[in-house]
């Protein structure tokens, strides 16, 4: 295998304990990597009662009428407050409206209302399925700000993961057909390139996380024999896109020592290129969802530090 950044000390030293599913995900796991998947910790979410945890269901699109969704926001808040609607990660396969993370439950901290939404997940249901119920709930949301107490000028789109790719193909669409834009996009350690085609794709088999193996099963999964190929749209796989003029603000945050490494250096220079402000951090020695993973090394502590700033700075 091609050779890659080293892994920040303390974060290899951690994941070497950790009990954590393989890096390798095959179509074969994916059954049992569901079933595995940690339950719900509502107390855990409130922080002490100071965020209110709401679950409600959004309209759909005509094959999905209904989208499950969980509404996090300040037990205390005065006024509309800024906003975010969240696309959560797993490759496309895996994860729920629930994988929000220390990262979102400090926005709501923060001040943020939090929109999470559950999208169908592949390979039960492939392309288009995922981004047309991430669509379909961003339109519902955008509607929808007074009743959920948020300011649509400080509205937010953000997503982790196969969430990234699914949050930048939903701004494409968005700009594509005239909806309401969010004011920013975060796309944290996004999924956006099924070809293959850069080192970083190629650099890791058996390490770190979500190594070229998983990368391909989550690919093949939404896009099936069209991975890869020339006819996959811009909203499935957003680095395909020749034209990222007219998109939002964006923040861009990924480890040098991951899959996705090379496709989002290249996503965050197109797009300054078109004249969109970029804010673009890759943070050294960083495996993918290392924050969340090893959130005591000090790397992990310097981004989430970051990630939190920015946020308050775009919220005013």
């Amino acid at each position: 295998m091609p050779s890659h950044p080293p892994i920040d000390p303390e974060i290899a030293a951690a994941l070497a304990v950790l009990d954590l599913p393989p890096v390798s995900l095959r179509p074969q796991d994916i059954p049992a990597r569901r079933a595995a998947a940690v339950p719900v910790d509502l107390d855990w979410m409130r922080r002490d009662g100071t965020i209110t945890v709401t679950e409600r269901t959004i309209p759909g699109p005509p094959d999905n009428p209904v989208i499950p969704a969980v509404i996090l926001s300040p037990t205390e808040s005065a006024g509309p407050a800024p906003g975010m609607f969240y696309i959560h990660g797993g490759g496309m396969v895996l994860g729920s409206r629930w994988d929000v993370g220390e990262a979102i439950l400090d926005a709501v901290t923060d001040g943020y209302v939090v929109v999470s939404v559950e999208y169908r997940l592949a390979p039960e249901h492939p392309y288009p399925a995922a981004i047309d119920d991430c669509f379909a709930a961003w339109l519902w949301t955008a509607a929808h700000t007074a009743e959920l107490g948020i300011d649509p000028a400080r509205l937010t789109l953000a997503g982790a993961s196969a969430g990234g790719g699914l949050a930048a193909g939903t701004v494409l669409l968005a700009r594509d057909r005239g909806a309401p834009m969010p004011r920013h996009q975060i796309l944290w350690c996004p999924m956006l390139d099924d070809r293959e085609i850069t080192a970083s794709s190629q650099e890791l088999e058996g390490e770190a996380r979500w190594d070229r193996i998983a990368n391909r099963t989550g690919w093949e999964a939404y896009l099936g024999d069209r991975r890869g190929g020339d006819d996959v749209p811009v909203y499935a796989a957003p680095s395909r896109a020749t034209d990222l003029s007219g998109l939002p603000p964006t923040y861009l945050e990924f480890g040098d020592v991951e899959t996705f490494r090379d496709e989002c250096l290249d996503y965050g220079a197109r797009l300054s290129r078109a004249g969109v402000p970029v804010e673009l951090h890759l943070w050294p020695g960083g495996v993918h969802g290392f924050t969340a993973l090893v959130p005591q090394a000090a790397v992990s502590q310097a981004a989430v530090a970051t990630r939190r700033a920015y946020l308050v700075r775009i919220a005013r």
